[in-house]
């Protein structure tokens, strides 16, 4: 028996408010593009999605990024964006404390009339993010606890934190996203510094 089984542990709920950051990615259509591709072309390889809370048409393996470079710009970009909202938003100027984001994981998704995805979370990422790379005007919007939801559009960035709970009911249009997971990293020194 370890030290932690002897422990009692309890939960207690706290009602507070949690951030969402939201952000049009349409001047990065080249990357979006690119990201697009990169799901067709996984889908030609393996059509059977990967078992998860996700119930859509299609779901790429969560290591899409390692397995075509196509997905590389769109990461760099949410990075990019990772960084800001962790200094801009979050109070934390990564680099100043000699850490850094990177992607762990990276899927893309298709969502056709029906498809939906059960309550869930991405802890322990830091933080998480769907990109939508199509969204018709009737598909199902990304709800988060406490009814908070987000109507999709094309191009547009929602990046939260890993914690945060969050479904997507039964939709009846199309939507194809990429999602990212973000983990904090110790920045490693320059060569020769």
């Amino acid at each position: 028996m370890s030290d932690a089984d002897r422990l009692v542990v309890t939960q207690m709920l706290l009602q507070v408010p949690m951030p969402v950051f939201c952000c049009d990615l349409s001047p990065h259509l080249p990357a979006l593009q690119l990201a697009r591709e990169a799901i067709d072309e996984l889908r030609a390889i393996d059509p059977s999605p990967i078992a998860s809370n996700v119930r859509s048409t299609y779901v790429s393996p969560w290591d899409s990024h390692a397995r075509t470079p196509k997905f590389q710009p769109l990461c760099d970009l949410i990075l990019a964006i990772g960084r800001y909202v962790s200094q801009t938003f979050l109070s934390s100027n990564l680099a100043a404390i000699n850490l850094d984001l990177f992607v762990k994981d990276c899927w893309g998704m298709v969502y056709e009339t029906s498809d939906h995805t059960i309550r869930h979370n991405h802890y322990p990422a830091e933080l998480s993010c769907a990109i939508y790379l199509e969204a018709d005007p009737d598909c199902a919007p990304i709800c988060f606890d406490n009814g908070f939801q987000i109507q999709p559009t094309r191009n547009l960035l929602v990046m939260f934190p890993g914690v945060l709970n969050h479904e997507v009911p039964a939709t009846q249009g199309r939507r194809v996203v990429v999602s990212m997971n973000l983990f904090k990293c110790a920045k490693l020194p320059a060569p020769g510094a």
